[in-house]
């Protein structure tokens, strides 16, 4: 079934389930026999609250030039101990996302399950986004189809058989928190609950939710008792389950809402009901198909006997390779849904802006789903908003800064402990997928209205806030950390995190302020002497280093690496994400970067894990290596994903203490495929702007014949490829603005085109126009 996971054998664990949502609610889906079993989430569900620094944890620009002062001495035992003196806040109530509620169906069978009498499968329905189960017992069919509903807001269940007996079953809700009660009346459950624990929190600050769960029935009883329904002899089943918080509301009407959802849902028929939540989703997920080869026998398999045989076979399968434009917030580190473990660790099912919710938007613009970016977009907004006071508060500064994670009550401060906490870029990181949504969209009403100020605060804090290294001349950053990573300074024997300038910070701040001169170039604005700092700076910025190892550097000096086998890879941002750094115009530094690749790949005790992976695949596309991209891509999917292909993060690294799910390698995966087939950059020089593409960069023989189509690229170009025996057959780029520069590129061949709006080119093998 193409586009469809399915599976022989019930879920038994989370980590079996099929994920279901509509970019607020979700549920992962677990189905046995005997039960049905969902861990049912609401992006908004959180506890904790907005709070501040207190004083006396910051000391302003004055703190600052005192912990500089010992860096320019190379005093790093001592700018250590006055960062954790100025920038090193307590942790208060900073929360996390919490599963709300986990939602039991148990079944009675009137006869003894015999295994033999038993034909289990399920499946998940990408193309739908529906997840089924289906069995036979003692001659009979069960069916049941799970889904969430974007135009409605509801999680809707139907269960049908052809059973004389019909349907016996009994439906009861559990709670995640101390503050969770059910009550029950007629065919409904009305639950009410609050965000709160103590792993983040105090135990008494979250958010407060109420949901209803309803039933319906055709033939056969409904029953309620101590807060669980119960329904005997019904041919059909349908349960809608509705949830809402009172995160950011003004008054009570929240706590009317889920019950008013049920109730317009129930108005419609199931059929019609179902039809509208299919349409809503295929109409995102259709805007792009992919076609990698076919093996008719294997796409038959259940997916983990597929998974095992990709892994075994060398990843030789080419078939097998949640947020929505009103969300309230955007994707957090476990997407939309919550297995539960990082809440009870030293994580938090938060925002962490040192790759993790970066990566999780890497595919959107893309895929053609640029307009699911309107969450993240509003979000940089607010993290920019709240920032102000942490620029003013430990820096000293104007405009914003956010540091290595963040929450839904605006924490923008750095982190409780300097080693990872001191992530002066995080904010600006993420910031930067304004940067590229505008590149793809050419939207000047969001640069003006929306990128351009966030942008230029985020300018205005890094020309106050950097200052002139007097050995060097350059302007640099920190103290600041290379996210998560730590050295040795010459002849030291203690482990350091803090330095001044690290790549990662430079790669940033350098995008940031050549995009603020171009957006301000573009608009037209009065901003002629900000424009002539910025670009004063971007001249005094320290330049890529490559270290005595042939490596390219993540820090200005040449250090000793403490961790060797580290999982971050992040000054090769400015190959894998940036234009900085490319095979084409940098060839010294790319090779520099594929060394770093090499070294960190050769250590036999590499930190593996799921963004890693991702982080690898990327940059081999980057270098137009398809081999090892393609290895990275299958590893991700054969090694590091559970059955329900969630990816994860393994127990003993960064403090996690069983393997988690953390949604990032999912959403890199898919980038690392896209960028396999297209890659595009913008360029801007003397002469104008240019958009490179290019095509079929990093194909691997695996994948010697098939086609991607609606792919966007930038430029606000679509783009449709067709190959042939592992070569280009056919490309053709679809324009929406016009005047766009395009320089495209494929093999040894490259064509120049000024395409005008509305424009259709087709180019052949040798990029010929047809």
């Amino acid at each position: 079934m193409p586009d469809t996971l399915h599976y022989s054998h019930p879920a038994t664990t989370w980590q079996q389930g099929l994920p279901l949502g509509n970019g607020r609610i979700g549920a992962v889906v677990l189905s046995a026999i005997d039960q049905e079993l969902w861990t049912f989430t609401d992006i908004t569900f959180w506890s904790g609250r907005p709070e501040s620094a207190p004083p006396g944890s910051y000391g302003g620009r004055a703190a600052l030039d005192e912990i500089r002062n010992r860096y320019f001495v190379d005093d790093y035992a001592g700018g250590k101990r006055l960062a954790e003196k100025y920038l090193q806040p307590a942790k208060q109530n900073y929360g996390t996302n919490l599963i709300v509620a986990r939602v039991r169906i148990a079944f009675e069978y009137g006869s003894s399950l015999s295994s033999e009498e038993i034909d289990f499968s399920r499946a998940l329905s990408l193309d739908e986004a529906v997840a089924s189960a289906e069995y036979r017992l003692n001659g009979y069919r069960y069916y049941r189809e799970s889904w969430v509903s974007h135009p409605q807001q509801v999680l809707v269940t139907q269960l049908r058989t052809d059973a004389p007996d019909g349907l016996s079953l009994e439906i009861s809700l559990a709670g995640e928190t101390n503050e969770f009660t059910v009550s029950s009346s007629e065919n409904r459950l009305v639950f009410d609950t609050r965000a709160v624990e103590t792993v983040h929190s105090n135990g008494s600050c979250g958010v407060r939710g109420r949901g209803v769960l309803q039933v319906t029935t055709s033939g056969g009883s409904v029953s309620n008792s101590d807060g669980r329904i119960k329904v005997a002899h019904a041919a059909v089943v349908t349960i809608t389950m509705a949830f809402n918080t009172d995160f950011r509301q003004m008054d009570d009407r929240w706590k009317s809402l889920a019950l008013q959802q049920v109730a317009d849902a129930e108005k419609k028929p199931y059929e019609q009901l179902r039809a509208d939540h299919v349409h809503d989703h295929q109409r995102l997920y259709r805007r792009v198909s992919v076609d990698l080869g076919k093996n008719d026998e294997r796409e038959n398999w259940p997916v983990d006997k597929r998974r095992a045989s990709f892994a075994a076979s060398g990843y030789d399968d080419p078939g097998s390779s949640p947020s929505s434009s009103n969300s309230p917030l955007p994707l957090h580190l476990q997407g939309l849904w919550n297995d539960g473990e990082a809440n009870r660790m030293n994580w938090s099912c938060d925002y962490h802006l040192d790759i993790n919710i970066q990566m999780n938007y890497f595919p959107t613009e893309t895929a053609n789903l640029s307009d699911l970016q309107t969450p993240l977009m509003k979000y940089i907004e607010d993290l920019a908003a709240a920032g102000k006071t942490t620029a003013a508060q430990f820096y000293g500064c104007p405009g914003w800064v956010a540091h290595v994670f963040s929450n839904v009550w605006g924490f923008t401060d750095p982190g409780w402990e300097t080693s990872w906490g001191l992530n002066v870029t995080g904010g600006l990181w993420l910031a930067t997928h304004m940067i590229e949504h505008y590149e793809y969209t050419l939207d000047k009403k969001f640069l003006a209205e929306q990128a351009y100020p966030v942008l230029r605060a985020a300018a205005e804090f890094f020309l106050s806030y950097m200052t002139v290294d007097s050995r060097t001349g350059y302007l640099v950053t920190g103290p600041s950390v290379s996210p998560e990573n730590s050295f040795y300074p010459p002849g030291q024997s203690e482990e350091q995190h803090l330095s001044l300038a690290p790549t990662i910070d430079i790669i940033l701040v350098r995008d940031l302020f050549q995009f603020c001169v171009q957006a301000a170039r573009e608009l037209d604005v009065n901003d002629t002497e900000l424009v002539s700092k910025l670009e004063d700076s971007l001249t005094k910025l320290p330049p890529f280093k490559i270290g005595q190892r042939g490596q390219l550097q993540e820090w200005q000096e040449d250090y000793a690496e403490a961790q060797p086998d580290h999982r971050h890879l992040s000054h090769t941002m400015a190959l894998c994400r940036s234009a900085q750094i490319s095979a084409r115009q940098t060839p010294d530094l790319a090779t520099a970067t594929r060394t770093t690749l090499d070294q960190r790949q050769a250590r036999a005790d590499l930190e593996d894990i799921e963004f890693t992976a991702a982080l690898f695949g990327l940059n081999y596309a980057r270098l137009n290596e398809p081999e090892p991209a393609f290895r990275q891509l299958g590893h991700l999917i054969g090694e590091l994903a559970f059955d329900n292909l969630l990816t994860y993060s393994k127990p003993g690294i960064a403090g996690a203490e069983t393997n988690i799910f953390i949604a990032d390698g999912n959403y890199g995966g898919a980038a690392v495929l896209a960028e396999m087939l297209l890659r595009s950059v913008t360029r801007t020089s003397s002469a104008g702007v240019e958009v490179e593409i290019d095509l079929l960069p990093a194909l691997p023989s695996a994948w010697p014949s098939g086609h991607i189509r609606g792919l966007r690229e930038r430029g606000n170009i679509e783009v449709d490829i067709y190959w042939e025996g592992g070569k280009l057959s056919t490309a053709t780029l679809r324009n929406y603005s016009g005047g766009v520069q395009v320089a495209v590129y494929y093999g040894g061949y490259s064509q120049r085109l000024t395409i005008t709006e509305d424009r259709i080119t087709t180019l052949d093998g040798e990029l010929r126009s047809v």
